[in-house]
């Protein structure tokens, strides 16, 4: 967590110290995120040197600011720096078919996801189908699993979770590691 004001980055070199951790932090993700919405090295180095100096004018403005995560902060002004970026640039083209083109969303790092669900382990990963999955009742997992009932159901499901959670806060994995 970071609470900035304008006498924290005084000297020229605090100041480049500060750029350089934050560039190595958080450009490789702005830098994806760009090249997934179909930009260029060149326009993701634009973005995001636009979203750093927002940032920057954030962190020494009169008024500090917290913020948690700067990885985030960053990467939703970034985002929103893309999106006025591309609406400023399709404008005024005319809609026809030849301007229509198919962005696919993104997709999932599955054989990720399911590394850190197994984690868990084989029971955590059947019964977290059964519930995400199969869209069982509670009811109906507690009876498969061999529960005593639909608390004790849905206390085995949050702690199969935690584990999840866990591993992954372990690793520092992030949303944007598990796109493909």
């Amino acid at each position: 967590m970071i609470a900035m004001n304008n006498h924290s980055l005084s000297t020229v070199k605090q100041r480049e110290a500060f750029f350089w951790a934050i560039y190595k932090k958080a450009f490789p993700i702005v830098a994806r995120y760009v090249a997934r919405m179909g930009g260029s090295l060149e326009e993701a180095q634009d973005i995001f040197q636009d979203s750093l100096v927002i940032y920057y004018e954030k962190a020494v403005s009169t008024q500090p600011e917290i913020i948690i995560s700067e990885k985030a902060y960053l990467m939703g002004i970034a985002k929103r720096l893309w999106l006025q970026r591309f609406k400023a640039s399709n404008k005024n083209q005319p809609l026809n078919d030849q301007n229509i083109e198919v962005v696919p969303e993104e997709q999932l790092a599955t054989e990720k996801i399911l590394h850190y669900l197994e984690t868990a382990g084989k029971k955590c990963m059947e019964l977290l189908k059964a519930y995400y999955y199969d869209h069982l009742p509670v009811d109906n997992v507690a009876a498969l699993f061999g529960y005593s009932g639909k608390h004790s159901a849905t206390v085995a499901k949050y702690k199969c979770l935690e584990k999840v959670r866990e591993t992954i806060k372990q690793h520092s994995l992030n949303y944007a590691d598990f796109i493909e």
